[in-house]
């Protein structure tokens, strides 16, 4: 299938280069700012008409044109668009472009299949980050950078979590990352490997890997806070983000820093170079990136352990049936309050239980092409987008204390030194692959686009420095654990024609999906398996794939210069579960002399539950059922879960209301403000655990299933409930005013308000729910619901003075609570937190800058967990902080130094 999409697509594109034909007239000029400085990269073009070219490193563009005179139409990221009439005779056209005064000029892509709209004339909300707000952001990754820029969206880093914690769930408006649909240059991003199935914000859930794109190869993010199923398909319920490539000729531009932290760990250091290479009439811009970082630790110094000191108090049952003696039940006794109280003598020397809490150590390495060749004099352009990132990362697990596991028969214990215990650690290789090749061209003012596009991402398994307790003395001590796989490809073609004021868009979607799980070696499942994680068994390898077509057509008319109105429809059928067919309006109106616009939609969308949510199983080591142990993942299609009466998952479908204003205040002073209502139906969902009733006297159906399968609990995927979330954005930005001969002060404010309630009652299938068992508990409900912050702010202020430049960023990170899955009384709610990071720059030279950046200036940490009792959520006082529900991470304050150069 693959080679069939490519064959197509390449014998498309290359009949179409060969068709090229000469143009009658040239055009040449450069493109200048007000101080003179070249503006490379602006898109320059016929207007009206999809001839077109962008202006080189010198500001220099030459375009063909069919005849004079004719007009061109200039524009640039940042700067106000010109349109010129050239006339017969009139060379070189040389443009000065002016800077924005607002935000809302800013022209965008994502939001409409036809033509490009600024902010202000756009029907739906979105953001544009630009390089500057990404570097203004003080972040090093693409998902903490939209973080500190979009208050809407949340990323943070996990911890203890495997293979979570080498990816970091991240959402727009707290409605899960399955439900954010991620394009590069408009096209779909494949989702990672992975389902985030431990107890962290996002479990359950299917993402982006959003590490995987080089940050030095983005011209710009933008950031669509409105559903757009209906254009985009599946997955697009919060929102869409497109990721833009820099596609211009430019100078070598190479960047590289170090930070660390101020408690000494977690050093990172980077370097990237990104060049843009003129290639006859078209452009190659490359991208090349290295990244490592360090582990931090942040572990709890609780002096005694909770956990096990709990796990190993004797049962007085046994004693008093006669199973143990009382010189037995003494002796257990005061063996585990010593573990309790911390008089053990491991841990009156460890009082930190040996471990390691906070953010993994990896390494990444990424390369970015980006093509695209213009021919017939602009009529059609050829383009290719290819990207690779292998990133490897090592976390760490609950640290295995000698009163857990007594003996490694000296396989990790240095000779001749006493038994100490072990730190297993859980280590990932993650390839992840992007590849487009398309054609757009004009026929007769019908602008089309052919593409194909291809892509994956890989998760490779390795847990180090354990054994198989089960094997000793001749356990292995690293193990291969198995790995994950998924892949799409996807054939598009995208039309669209404007006839006066209205513009017509159609196109059509075939995609083929693939998600692979390879077993790991036996010695890592067999017997309970490798501490820390048993590796995936034989039975839950799988191959499975899906395909899915989908045709759309939308409406835009534009009744006047001022009023808009708007309309899309798309349909989809997919392979394992059938068919859905999403609808859109949307409307504007611009107040004034282009001053503002009032804006709204409505809409219904749909996700597909992922490959993933339907074919997972696995065996994880976690604490369930009041002790660490086992804990079983059953496939959607298992008949196990057939068995217990769960159904076959569907669709979610949801119901999105966006409505709000934009206006320009005052000179580079622009307000937006928008309130937003999703319903979300069938969402798909893992449940908590689901394990022994406590009655021994009979064994149900689910304790049938734990016995057979060796595991105190299982877990599985359902269509859970129904939720609804609703809130606010706000955004004040403030341009800048500019004094002197190059001073400007600059401002943003920007404001989200979410909530998120549950509707009805949790879709628990009868036979569970008949047995009692609650497998949506408080827990696994506050985790939809509060588990990231209902409200976020940032309040961002810079500054340039001549070479020098500083921000100062206040980011407010709302409260959060965690629930208690049966007793209200051990709820916990974590405090709302101002963090303050400050960026200063110089330029020493016009090709050569430094810049400090200090994160989390005032070193300010999440609120301490207080248990009050429940060992789960701190793990015995090995978490100092929670991680269950999230804010912004715990590694305090970070201090960076950056040098960038370009020749």
């Amino acid at each position: 299938m693959k080679l069939k999409f490519t064959q197509l697509v390449l014998l498309v594109c290359f009949v179409c280069c060969a068709i090229l034909a000469q143009a009658q007239t040239t055009i040449n000029g450069s493109v200048k700012d007000e101080n003179g400085e070249a503006v490379i990269g602006a898109a320059v073009y016929e207007t009206n008409t999809s001839r077109g070219t962008i202006t080189d490193v010198n500001g220099n563009y030459s375009l063909n044109v069919d005849q004079l005179p004719t007009s061109i139409t200039i524009s640039y990221v940042g700067f106000k668009t010109i349109k010129i009439d050239v006339m017969d005779g009139v060379t070189p056209i040389n443009i000065i472009m002016v800077e924005n005064t607002s935000r809302l000029d800013d022209v965008v892509v994502v939001g409409t299949r036809g033509k490009a709209r600024t902010i202000l004339t756009s029907a739906v909300p979105i953001d544009n980050l630009n390089p500057a707000d990404l570097v203004r952001s003080g972040q090093n990754t693409i998902d903490q950078m939209i973080n500190y820029r979009v208050p809407s969206y949340n990323s943070t880093n996990q911890t203890i979590s495997d293979a979570t914690a080498h990816f970091d769930p991240s959402e727009l408006r707290n409605l899960g990352p399955s439900r954010t649909l991620v394009l590069v240059n408009g096209k779909r991003k494949n989702q990672s490997a992975l389902v985030y199935v431990n107890d962290t914000p996002g479990k359950g859930e299917v993402g982006v890997d959003m590490k995987s794109i080089p940050t030095a190869a983005i011209k710009r993010i933008e950031v669509l806070r409105d559903g757009a199923a209906a254009q985009y398909g599946s997955d697009a319920v919060a929102g869409v983000i497109n990721i833009v490539l820099k596609d211009q000729a430019s100078d070598w531009n190479v960047s590289a820093g170090a930070g660390i932290t101020t408690m000494g760990d977690g050093l990172t250091y980077d370097a990237s170079i990104n060049k843009g290479f003129k290639i006859g009439k078209g452009t190659l811009n490359l991208t090349a990136d290295y990244y490592h970082q360090d582990y931090t630790d942040r572990s709890g110094v609780p002096g005694g352990d909770g956990l096990f000191g709990v796990i190993f108090q004797p049962s007085q049952a046994a004693l008093d049936n006669g199973e143990i003696t009382q010189a037995e039940f003494d002796a257990q006794q005061e063996f585990a309050n010593s573990i309790l109280n911390g008089t053990h003598p491991w841990i009156q020397e460890n009082p930190d239980l040996g471990m390691i809490v906070g953010q993994p150590e990896y390494s990444k390495i990424s390369a970015l092409a980006n093509f695209d060749l213009p021919y017939k004099d602009g009529v059609g352009t050829f383009y290719s987008t290819f990207g690779y990132t292998a990133r490897n990362g090592t976390s760490f697990a609950l640290y295995r204390a000698p009163y857990w596991i007594t003996d490694d028969s000296g396989l990790l214990t240095p000779e001749g030194e006493e038994y100490q215990g072990f730190q297993p650690t859980f280590e990932t290789s993650i390839g992840d692959l992007t590849f487009i090749i398309g054609n757009r061209y004009n026929f007769n003012g019908w602008k089309s686009d052919l593409s194909f596009t291809s892509g994956s991402n890989s998760v490779d398994y390795l847990i180090g420095n354990t054994i198989n307790p089960s094997l000793l003395p001749n356990s292995p001590t690293e193990f291969d654990a198995g790995a994950y796989t998924f892949g799409h490809n996807l054939l598009n073609l995208d039309v669209s024609k404007s006839f006066g004021d209205i513009t017509l868009m159609l196109g059509a979607e075939a995609r083929q999906e693939s998600f692979d799980v390879v077993a790991g070696q036996e010695e890592s499942y067999v017997n309970g398996g490798a501490q820390s994680f048993p590796g995936l068994q034989p039975g839950n390898a799988v191959e499975a794939t899906r395909t899915n077509a989908g045709v759309y057509a939308g409406l835009d008319w534009d009744i006047t210069e001022k009023f808009l109105l708007g309309g899309a429809a798309r349909f989809e059928n997919y392979s394992d579960f059938g068919s859905n067919l999403s609808w859109k309006v949307n409307s504007r109106y611009i107040l004034g002399d282009n001053k503002g616009a009032v804006r709204a939609s409505v809409s219904t969308g749909f996700r597909a539950p992922s490959l993933h949510q339907i074919h997972l199983s696995n065996v994880q080591t976690l604490v369930s059922g009041g002790t660490v142990s086992n804990q079983g993942t059953f496939a959607n299609t298992s008949d196990v879960i057939r068995g217990l009466g769960v159904p076959e998952l569907t669709a979610e479908t949801s119901f999105n209301f966006t409505g709000g204003i934009t206006y320009k205040l005052a000179k580079g002073l622009s307000l937006t403000a928008d309130y937003y209502n999703i319903n979300v139906d069938n969402r798909v969902l893992f449940t908590g655990e689901v394990g022994f009733d406590g009655d021994d006297s009979t064994i149900n159906d689910v304790e049938q299933v734990l016995l057979d399968n060796d595991v105190t609990s299982i877990k599985f995927f359902v269509n859970a409930m129904d939720t609804r979330t609703q809130g606010i954005d706000v955004v004040l930005d403030y341009t800048g005013f500019r004094f002197g001969n190059d001073n400007k002060v600059g401002f943003t404010v920007a404001v989200n308000n979410n909530r998120t309630q549950i509707i009805g009652d949790i879709n628990a299938p009868e036979t569970l729910a008949e047995a009692g068992y609650d497998i949506f508990s408080r827990k696994e409900q506050s985790r939809v619901t509060t588990a990231r912050p209902n409200f976020k702010s940032l309040v961002g202020i810079n500054a340039k003075f001549s070479n020098f430049t500083a921000t100062l960023n206040n980011t407010y990170f709302g409260k959060v609570t965690w629930q208690h899955a049966t007793d209200p009384n051990l709820d916990q709610t974590f405090s709302g937190k101002l963090i303050t990071d400050l960026i200063l720059g110089y330029d020493v030279t016009e090709s050569f800058g430094l810049q400090l950046k200090v994160n989390n200036l005032f070193n300010v940490y999440p609120d301490v967990i207080v248990t009050g009792g429940d060992f789960v959520t701190d793990l015995g006082g090995r978490f100092q902080y929670p991680w269950e529900v999230n804010q912004f991470g715990f590694n305090g304050t970070m201090v960076s130094l950056r040098a960038n150069i370009s020749f």
